[in-house]
């Protein structure tokens, strides 16, 4: 049960960000921007990043959802998602991605556990300056993420197959567009 009046229909981070939208519309063009914007890392990639450190958070909402959504890139591999989120060194992902997953994996616990040894591996795998930068943004931001949800107590249903369906939607549409649905009706709520 969330701890302040949050709408019932929306479930995870969208009854946080319909609850105060003002503030839902930068938390959604920041993962826009990381998550769905251009980058030599793909949608898919960055996906299994924010599910890793969600997973690792044990946020429940956002490991799931993300999840769906990396699934939805990758050709609907559910399976790969999961070895991911429990033992991505044993995944089939690139050894580039997993030396990311090792950094993403060391800011999810405290930023300063990243050594140069961490991004000279990623960088002798083919890591460039950008995607260090941008997967440190993506495990820090979804330790955010994922602390709102949880700080919030907000619903976060077991369903799958609503987490699949909204994965699909959100892949295909992105991050602020989907928003657009839910984030209308809050204002008219706080007006």
């Amino acid at each position: 049960m969330p701890h302040i009046a949050l709408p019932p229909e929306h479930i995870g981070i969208r009854g946080a960000m319909s609850f105060r939208p003002e503030t839902a519309k930068p938390l959604n063009e920041i993962v826009e921007i990381l998550l769905a914007g251009p980058s030599t890392l793909s949608k898919g990639e960055r996906e299994l990043i924010a599910t890793y450190v969600s997973s690792r958070n044990c946020t429940h909402f956002c490991a799931s959802i993300h999840g769906a959504i990396a699934a939805a890139h990758l050709g609907g591999d559910e399976a790969l998602v999961k070895q991911v989120k429990t033992d991505f060194k044993q995944a089939k992902v690139s050894p580039k991605l997993k030396a990311l997953l090792t950094i993403a994996g060391r800011v999810q616990q405290d930023g300063k556990l990243v050594t140069a040894a961490d991004v000279d591996a990623a960088r002798n795998l083919g890591a460039t300056d950008l995607e260090i930068h941008d997967t440190v943004l993506i495990a820090a931001a979804f330790c955010m993420y994922n602390r709102y949800v949880d700080g919030l107590g907000t619903v976060q249903p077991d369903d799958e197959a609503l987490y699949r369906e909204r994965g699909r939607m959100v892949a295909r549409n992105g991050y602020v567009h989907t928003s657009h649905e839910y984030l209308g009706k809050a204002e008219e709520i706080h007006s």
